[in-house]
């Protein structure tokens, strides 16, 4: 028969389940491109951070970059005879607003000749009039010739952002495309070990096929499934605690499933302190989660008399041999304690071993 006493303290509400390790980082690569697939490592190869995995013959984008190269070299020659054109168009619209000014100047110069004639009264009215007609047609010429050589100006000027815009865009595409082709040359983003390689040399694959896996063994996770009971308790960032061998290692929930499958939650956990030595992936560790932490409540060490009264009746002793039956109410388990809500006191003794031997009885005599 086993008996404990009722005190009060904190109660650690916990789950105990068996965990799983895993690769904290676990990235699987994907074909960037259509084509043809050249492995160069093999599954279980350690390989390093930026090292080559496979490559991708996709004739398709290289063809399409040569193409998108061969428009750009196109399109820089065109801007540059564009800019020839436009300079030469330039000077002579420049040319053409001189001229007028020339012919403006000539035009003062007749007209002050026609007004020191009239003066004396040595010119006909007619030719007088002509040099003040020609004075005006050579003012308007000169006006029209300086507008339309800015107006010409601001043309060339926007054809030529126009073409350096179209310019610039296809430098963008070249780029992108670039980029794609080089993108060919998988490599490893991490240092680890090739997991599974999901696909067969020299085999055709379209875009996003999943080519292989790569495990970084230098950090570790571990995969505990807690009932579903337990899923509206579970949280990341609750405290949790790993054994391995005869040392415990805290540790952190950093993700819940947000679904259920099989009547059990997933989790990960993460290493708190340091990670336990020599651990390997899939090992099987004892995962203790932390679900709650109660501060100076009455509890009772876990005993068979939890099922066998249903977690509703006691037997308290008196000190005398004699065990009275009790009506109590049990609130928040742990794996070693239970907490006592009512019909229990600090100090009590209580029968925690099975009850069914007491067949109900209201007072049972403990013998020796």
């Amino acid at each position: 028969m086993r008996i404990a006493q009722v005190d009060r303290g904190t109660l650690v509400r916990d789950v105990s389940v068996q965990g799983r390790v895993v690769a904290a980082v676990r990235p699987t690569l994907y074909a960037p491109a259509a084509g043809t697939i050249t492995l160069a490592v093999n599954a279980g190869v350690a390989v390093e951070k930026g090292q080559i995995l496979a490559r991708i013959d996709s004739p398709e984008l290289t063809s399409e970059l040569d193409q998108a190269r061969s428009t750009l070299e196109q399109q820089t020659v065109e801007l540059e005879r564009q800019r020839i054109e436009s300079r030469q168009q330039r000077l002579e619209k420049q040319k053409e607003a001189d001229l007028a000014n020339v012919r403006l100047v000539a035009a003062n110069r007749e007209k002050r000749r026609a007004d020191a004639a009239n003066a004396v009264g040595v010119i006909a009215v007619l030719d007088f009039e002509k040099a003040q007609d020609d004075l005006r047609n050579a003012e308007l010429a000169h006006q029209h010739a300086v507008a339309d050589a800015n107006l010409f100006a601001e043309r060339i000027a926007f054809e030529l952002r126009a073409a350096e815009l179209a310019l610039a865009r296809q430098k963008l595409r070249v780029d992108e495309l670039q980029r794609q082709v080089d993108g060919l040359v998988i490599q490893s983003p991490v240092s680890g070990v090739v997991g599974d390689l999901l696909v067969e040399q020299k085999a055709a694959v379209a875009r996003d096929t999943p080519v292989m896996a790569v495990v970084d063994l230098s950090q570790f996770e571990v995969e505990a499934l807690v009932p579903e009971s337990y899923a509206d308790d579970l949280a990341p960032g609750i405290s949790a605690e790993i054994v391995a061998g005869n040392s415990r290692y805290s540790a952190t929930v950093v993700a819940v499933s947000p679904e259920i499958i099989g009547n059990q939650v997933s989790s990960r956990l993460r290493f708190s302190d340091g990670m336990p030595p020599n651990i390997r992936q899939n090992q099987q560790l004892t995962t203790r989660i932390l679900l709650q932490e109660l501060d100076g409540v009455l509890m009772l060490a876990r005993g068979q008399f939890l099922d066998s009264g249903a977690g509703r009746i006691a037997y308290v002793l008196d000190g005398n041999g004699l065990a009275e039956r009790r009506s109590i109410e049990l609130g928040a388990r742990s794996l070693g304690a239970v907490q006592v809500v009512s019909g229990l006191s600090e100090g009590d003794r209580v029968i925690i071993s099975s009850i069914d031997q007491f067949r109900g009885a209201e007072i049972v005599q403990i013998t020796d």
